[in-house]
Protein backbone atom coordinates (compact mmCIF):
# COMPACT_ATOMS: atom_id res chain seq x y z
CA UNK A 1 0.00 0.00 0.00
CA UNK A 2 1.50 3.31 -1.09
CA UNK A 3 -0.95 5.63 0.62
CA UNK A 4 -3.82 5.49 3.08
CA UNK A 5 -6.14 8.48 3.12
CA UNK A 6 -8.91 9.37 5.60
CA UNK A 7 -11.49 12.02 4.69
CA UNK A 8 -13.03 13.74 7.72
CA UNK A 9 -16.13 15.86 8.31
CA UNK A 10 -18.48 16.48 11.23
CA UNK A 11 -20.88 13.51 11.11
CA UNK A 12 -19.49 11.37 8.27
CA UNK A 13 -22.80 11.37 6.40
CA UNK A 14 -22.37 14.11 3.75
CA UNK A 15 -18.98 15.50 2.82
CA UNK A 16 -16.48 12.87 3.94
CA UNK A 17 -18.32 9.81 2.58
CA UNK A 18 -18.82 11.70 -0.67
CA UNK A 19 -15.08 12.36 -0.76
CA UNK A 20 -14.38 8.70 -0.03
CA UNK A 21 -16.67 7.51 -2.82
CA UNK A 22 -15.39 10.06 -5.34
CA UNK A 23 -11.74 9.38 -4.54
CA UNK A 24 -12.15 5.58 -4.56
CA UNK A 25 -13.68 5.79 -8.03
CA UNK A 26 -10.87 8.03 -9.30
CA UNK A 27 -8.26 5.70 -7.80
CA UNK A 28 -9.93 2.66 -9.41
CA UNK A 29 -10.23 4.42 -12.77
CA UNK A 30 -6.49 5.20 -12.58
CA UNK A 31 -5.73 1.50 -11.96
CA UNK A 32 -4.38 2.23 -8.47
CA UNK A 33 -6.94 0.48 -6.27
CA UNK A 34 -4.26 -1.83 -4.87
CA UNK A 35 -1.95 1.06 -4.09
CA UNK A 36 -4.17 3.73 -2.51
CA UNK A 37 -6.74 3.11 0.21
CA UNK A 38 -9.45 5.58 1.19
CA UNK A 39 -11.91 5.75 4.08
CA UNK A 40 -13.92 8.43 5.83
CA UNK A 41 -14.77 9.29 9.42
CA UNK A 42 -16.38 11.92 11.63
CA UNK A 43 -15.03 14.36 14.17
CA UNK A 44 -18.23 13.79 16.20
CA UNK A 45 -20.02 10.51 16.86
CA UNK A 46 -23.46 11.79 15.83
CA UNK A 47 -24.41 9.10 13.29
CA UNK A 48 -22.53 5.85 14.07
CA UNK A 49 -23.36 3.11 11.59
CA UNK A 50 -25.66 5.30 9.50
CA UNK A 51 -25.57 5.40 5.72
CA UNK A 52 -24.69 8.66 3.97
CA UNK A 53 -27.39 11.28 3.55
CA UNK A 54 -29.77 10.22 0.73
CA UNK A 55 -29.29 13.58 -1.00
CA UNK A 56 -25.53 13.04 -1.15
CA UNK A 57 -26.03 9.48 -2.40
CA UNK A 58 -28.43 10.54 -5.14
CA UNK A 59 -26.16 13.24 -6.56
CA UNK A 60 -23.10 11.00 -6.29
CA UNK A 61 -24.90 8.14 -8.03
CA UNK A 62 -25.90 10.48 -10.89
CA UNK A 63 -22.17 11.11 -11.47
CA UNK A 64 -21.16 7.47 -11.21
CA UNK A 65 -20.02 7.32 -7.57
CA UNK A 66 -21.32 4.68 -5.19
CA UNK A 67 -21.79 5.65 -1.53
CA UNK A 68 -24.43 3.06 -0.65
CA UNK A 69 -22.19 0.65 1.27
CA UNK A 70 -20.49 3.36 3.37
CA UNK A 71 -21.33 3.75 7.06
CA UNK A 72 -20.53 6.59 9.45
CA UNK A 73 -17.90 6.15 12.11
CA UNK A 74 -15.90 8.48 14.33
CA UNK A 75 -12.20 9.15 14.06
CA UNK A 76 -10.42 6.90 16.56
CA UNK A 77 -6.94 7.20 18.06
CA UNK A 78 -5.56 4.41 15.86
CA UNK A 79 -6.44 6.36 12.72
CA UNK A 80 -3.53 8.72 13.37
CA UNK A 81 -1.09 5.87 12.79
CA UNK A 82 -3.10 3.86 10.28
CA UNK A 83 -3.50 6.66 7.73
CA UNK A 84 -0.77 8.64 6.00
CA UNK A 85 -3.03 11.59 5.37
CA UNK A 86 -6.15 12.89 7.12
CA UNK A 87 -8.08 15.39 5.01
CA UNK A 88 -10.39 17.85 6.72
CA UNK A 89 -13.35 19.36 4.91
CA UNK A 90 -13.21 22.62 6.90
CA UNK A 91 -10.99 24.50 9.33
CA UNK A 92 -12.98 23.30 12.34
CA UNK A 93 -12.25 19.68 11.43
CA UNK A 94 -8.61 20.59 10.79
CA UNK A 95 -8.24 22.16 14.25
CA UNK A 96 -9.93 19.21 15.97
CA UNK A 97 -7.72 16.70 14.18
CA UNK A 98 -4.57 18.68 14.97
CA UNK A 99 -5.54 18.83 18.67
CA UNK A 100 -6.23 15.08 18.79
CA UNK A 101 -3.15 14.10 16.80
CA UNK A 102 -0.52 12.45 19.03
CA UNK A 103 2.94 14.09 18.77
CA UNK A 104 4.57 11.09 17.05
CA UNK A 105 1.63 10.12 14.84
CA UNK A 106 2.38 9.14 11.28
CA UNK A 107 -0.64 10.94 9.79
CA UNK A 108 -0.34 14.37 8.28
CA UNK A 109 -3.44 16.56 8.60
CA UNK A 110 -4.34 18.73 5.61
CA UNK A 111 -7.37 20.44 4.14
CA UNK A 112 -8.89 18.63 1.14
CA UNK A 113 -9.08 21.83 -0.86
CA UNK A 114 -5.35 22.41 -0.41
CA UNK A 115 -5.30 20.10 -3.44
CA UNK A 116 -7.65 22.34 -5.46
CA UNK A 117 -6.24 25.85 -5.14
CA UNK A 118 -7.91 26.96 -8.39
CA UNK A 119 -11.33 26.60 -6.77
CA UNK A 120 -10.75 29.83 -4.84
CA UNK A 121 -12.03 28.47 -1.52
CA UNK A 122 -10.35 26.53 1.26
CA UNK A 123 -13.33 24.73 2.78
CA UNK A 124 -16.09 22.41 1.58
CA UNK A 125 -19.23 23.93 3.12
CA UNK A 126 -21.58 21.62 4.98
CA UNK A 127 -24.64 21.01 2.79
CA UNK A 128 -26.62 19.14 5.49
CA UNK A 129 -29.08 21.95 6.26
CA UNK A 130 -29.15 23.17 2.68
CA UNK A 131 -30.80 22.24 -0.56
CA UNK A 132 -29.81 20.21 -3.61
CA UNK A 133 -27.65 23.05 -4.93
CA UNK A 134 -25.61 23.00 -1.73
CA UNK A 135 -24.97 19.28 -2.13
CA UNK A 136 -24.05 19.80 -5.79
CA UNK A 137 -21.60 22.57 -4.87
CA UNK A 138 -20.00 20.39 -2.18
CA UNK A 139 -19.68 17.51 -4.66
CA UNK A 140 -18.00 19.76 -7.25
CA UNK A 141 -15.48 21.01 -4.68
CA UNK A 142 -14.84 17.46 -3.50
CA UNK A 143 -14.27 16.27 -7.08
CA UNK A 144 -11.72 19.04 -7.62
CA UNK A 145 -9.95 18.24 -4.35
CA UNK A 146 -9.92 14.51 -5.09
CA UNK A 147 -8.46 15.07 -8.56
CA UNK A 148 -5.71 17.25 -7.12
CA UNK A 149 -5.04 14.77 -4.33
CA UNK A 150 -4.71 11.89 -6.78
CA UNK A 151 -2.34 13.91 -8.95
CA UNK A 152 -0.24 14.80 -5.88
CA UNK A 153 -0.06 11.17 -4.72
CA UNK A 154 0.86 10.01 -8.21
CA UNK A 155 3.67 12.58 -8.35
CA UNK A 156 4.86 11.78 -4.82
CA UNK A 157 5.02 8.05 -5.51
CA UNK A 158 6.05 8.17 -9.16
CA UNK A 159 2.83 6.57 -10.46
Amino acid sequence: MLARVLFVCTGNICRSPTAEGVFRRMVADAGLAGAIEAESAATHNYHPGEAPDPRACQLARARGYDLDSLRARPVVAGDFDRFDLMLAMDRGHFRLLERRRPPNARSRVRMLLDYAPDMGVSEVPDPYYGEEGDFRHALELIEAGAQGLLAALRAEHGL
